[in-house]
């Protein structure tokens, strides 16, 4: 049966409140699909090397540029998995690095049915592994994995989350939930996300969604997923605030972007000029920004192998 990132465990179509035996599944099951909380706390502390886990990303990035983003996210979350339960060494090899994501990739394209070759994956890299070497990874990490491949992901609760709305209107509803999809895989890169449960995650896209495109109706939509007896308010709240400040960070990095792309042939001091007028804009930005999108919390409530058997590979 082809894997649904928002059906996991069934060809449902729907998942509605009150929580069906399905929905209740998820929930139960949902943190048996999350990495470990002390690899969590090690990429944040820095204890883990934070670029083996950027340089895995990007190689997955690069293996499935001719795809959509659902295959990407599910290989990220293999590796986050596969690297919580098995470690790394602190100075991978490149290689081993490139064949833990060029396995992960290949393991999300079968269980979504993805047409792929394995040139498709590996032919712009610089290391080309044949299909017995990527087989033996894969063996490796869905030992790893326990062999739970169906991932449980924020996804699989968008569907859940999105009933409590009571949207009427059908272009508002897909609105809304292509907005909290974009959150929650902008949310994947960001750390301090990892340690909370997929379904938190889902329930803060689609209220932070809420947010920005319908505001009157906001505080409705928060008490309404807030007497959800599976979400943790206060876990809630602190993610919505979180992707927040994630969406602002985005939205100053393309300024820089574009700023020095404008300004790559000129003189310096005309590079300092916009410089001045960049840091004068963001000020006004932040100001307006504060004042048109308060904060989250502004609302009241009232309204079991290791990685040495590879050396052989």
């Amino acid at each position: 049966m082809e894997f649904d990132l928002e059906n996991p465990l069934t060809n449902s179509n729907h998942l509605c409140p009150p929580p069906s035996p399905n929905s209740t599944s998820l929930f139960l099951l949902e943190s048996d699909h999350m990495p470990s909380h002390h690899y969590i706390q090690s990429l944040k502390a820095g204890a883990f090397p934070t670029s083996v886990r950027r340089n895995a990303i990007a190689s997955i990035s690069l293996f499935c540029c001719r795809f959509g983003p659902f295959l990407p996210y599910l290989a990220v979350n293999y590796l986050d998995r596969f690297l919580s339960s098995q470690g790394i060494p602190q100075q991978p090899k490149t290689w081993v690095v490139r064949l833990v994501a060029c396995s992960c990739v290949s393991l999300a394209a079968k269980m979504t049915k993805t047409e792929f070759s394995l040139i498709d994956f590996q032919g712009d890299g610089g290391f080309i592994f044949d299909a017995q070497t990527i087989e033996r990874m894969e063996y490796l990490i869905l030992g790893a994995l326990k062999w739970r491949m169906r991932s449980i992901t924020p996804f699989s609760f968008i569907s859940f989350f999105i009933s409590f709305f009571n949207l009427k209107d059908p272009p508002l509803r897909q609105a809304l939930k292509a907005r909290a999809v974009e959150l929650i895989l902008k949310a994947q890169m960001d750390t301090r996300l990892m340690e909370l449960r997929p379904s938190i995650i889902a329930a803060s896209a689609l209220l932070s969604a809420s947010h920005q495109l319908l505001p009157l109706q906001f505080p409705c939509f928060r008490k309404a997923i807030s007497s959800c007896s599976y979400v943790n308010k206060e876990n809630m709240l602190q993610c919505c605030n979180w992707m927040q400040e994630m969406e602002k960070e985005g939205e100053q990095s393309e300024s820089v972007a574009e700023i020095m792309a404008s300004s790559s042939n000129t003189a310096v001091n005309v590079l300092d000029q916009h410089f001045s007028c960049w840091e004068s804009e963001i000020a006004a930005d932040a100001t307006k920004t504060d004042m048109k999108r308060p904060r989250i919390n502004d609302y009241p409530d009232n309204h079991s192998v290791h990685f040495s058997q590879l050396q052989h590979c």
